[in-house]
């Protein structure tokens, strides 16, 4: 299992001395939370801070659209240098055209849940994803605690994952305590903010992470 930081909880002033050291430490996916303040109650930050870290950083950016009207800004996040795009059930009318639009524009295309939605509410779209993204905290703020019953959505995304090769992350409230369990279920990428970015070194406490997970290639 990978983790996933998300830059939410991060000093953006410190961003340019803690990337060289997730990146020398392993870390190959980097997580941004894209909140517009009208699906979720918060605002952070859009393609502009995106196009600054890209030059910074080798290895994959994915965007978590928590936005209104994705379709909108697919073309600028996908400009702007991320690699994965995920968006929302919730919002997107036309759910397999957005994911199409996506991969037409040359990112891997994700869905994101969240904790209230059913996972059924995605069986028909599966064969078209690269990841699936299951909420574990209501989406719109850093700093909440995990949501154990989403687990059961995990069982049932790894028990369909035979014949489909999506990933399956999850995002919200995950320390370093939850790493193990969520890595025998079998889930690919756990997104860490908080645990990650605090006021503690950012190579100290990935260090800690690591020893709760037997991978992170």
């Amino acid at each position: 299992m990978q983790i996933a930081p998300s830059i939410l909880s991060a000093d953006f002033l410190s961003l340019s001395s803690d990337l060289p050291v997730l990146s020398q430490m392993g870390i190959s996916v980097l997580h941004l939370d894209v909140m517009d303040g009208h699906f979720v109650p918060n605002l952070t930050f859009g393609p502009p801070l995106i196009s600054s870290i890209k030059p910074h950083w080798p290895g994959i950016l994915e965007a978590h659209l928590m936005m209104t009207n994705p379709d909108d800004h697919l073309k600028a996040f996908v400009s702007a240098g991320c690699n994965r795009i995920i968006v929302h059930q919730e919002v997107c009318w036309h759910l397999h055209r957005t994911l199409q639009t996506i991969k037409n524009l040359g990112a891997e295309a994700g869905v994101v849940l969240n904790p209230a939605t059913p996972v059924e509410t995605i069986s028909e779209i599966l064969p078209f994803v690269d990841l699936v993204l299951l909420m574990t905290v209501n989406p719109g703020f850093g700093g909440q605690s995990y949501l154990a019953f989403v687990e059961e959505k995990i069982k049932k995304l790894v028990n369909w994952r035979k014949g489909n090769s999506y990933l399956i992350e999850v995002d919200g409230g995950i320390k370093a305590e939850h790493l193990s369990g969520l890595q025998s279920m079998g889930v690919d990428l756990a997104v860490v903010g908080s645990a990650l970015f605090n006021q503690n070194p950012v190579s100290e406490n990935l260090k800690d992470l690591l020893t709760h997970v037997t991978s992170n290639i």
